[in-house]
């Protein structure tokens, strides 16, 4: 036990330096969350806009401001976290490979990788919370931090699968840019006129989306969509999972095997020949 526990406080510590290094990241959840909440909850009309909320049946009127700083929320989230892990993941490819191939259980690096998506998820959800709370008042400010908890889980753990599946880091970070836009402006039914779609149930954050939504707005739980929610985390680990295991794979057995019948001289160069009793008396009689 205390093996599995000292591989594992080694691989988190190493995961929490390694995002700690990424200065722009700190930035973004520093600045980019307040700006991007405020901005979303000024810049838009107070005007109330009606709306039927499917996780509770209710038809509700809330501000569009308000409605479009919970978008922008859980848009600054899912960004931060997909970015942060994507990084991490990109940039310590090699090293995780190195690793496994020198022998570290890749289940403590996976575990790892979970633990520090758990803590950022949690910290970035907490403070933007927070400044919602400022700006505006959510009936529900538990519910709308375990919503964008949840929508977080799910962005950093897609950020890991474009980690270890994409080739460039321009890739990635078009990936979950472009992902996260389509999936949270398509649910606003400030900026979407088929908010209501029921194809709309199917976005990686529709789950987390509707759980903020009845936060801000309305009195009732939704256990039911945090759980859908956290289907998707589940969806998008298990690629994730199986991205970071075939690229750390360990190539050691191709290495090591036998060689075979023709192998074993292969790389080595010729013997040299001695000369031939005719050769070597040919060379006495030229003497």
């Amino acid at each position: 036990m205390r093996f599995h526990l000292t591989r594992f406080a080694v691989a988190t510590r190493f995961t929490l330096i390694e995002h700690g290094r990424n200065r722009f990241a700190m930035i973004l959840v520093i600045l980019f969350v307040p700006v991007w909440t405020i901005l979303a909850y000024l810049a838009m009309p107070d005007t109330p806009a009606r709306m039927r909320l499917r996780a509770t049946g209710e038809a509700l009127a809330p501000r569009g401001n308000e409605l479009t700083s919970i978008s922008g929320a859980l848009n600054a989230v899912t960004l931060i976290t997909g970015f942060m892990m994507f990084a991490a993941t990109f940039s310590g490819g090699g090293f995780d490979r190195r690793l496994a191939m020198a022998g570290y259980p890749r289940a403590h690096l996976v575990l790892a990788k979970v633990t520090a998506l758990a803590l950022i998820s949690a910290a970035v959800a907490a403070y933007a919370t927070a400044i919602a709370c400022l700006v505006w008042t959510p009936r529900q400010p538990l519910l709308l931090a375990a919503a964008l908890f949840c929508a977080a889980l799910t962005y950093g753990a897609l950020g890991v699968g474009f980690g270890c599946l994409l080739r460039r880091e321009v890739e990635g970070m078009f990936a979950i840019v472009m992902t996260s836009i389509i999936d949270l402006a398509l649910q606003n039914p400030i900026t979407s006129s088929g908010a209501d779609n029921p194809l709309m149930r199917y976005l990686p954050s529709y789950g987390a989306m509707q759980a903020s939504t009845a936060a801000g707005f309305s009195t009732s739980p939704v256990p039911g969509h945090l759980a859908i929610q956290l289907t998707w985390f589940t969806g998008a680990a298990l690629i994730a999972l199986l991205g970071f295991r075939g690229s750390t794979r360990d190539c050691l057995p191709a290495l090591t095997s036998p060689p075979g019948p023709q192998s074993s001289t292969a790389g080595l160069p010729a013997p040299r020949q001695a000369a031939t009793p005719s050769a070597a008396a040919t060379d006495t009689e030229a003497h």
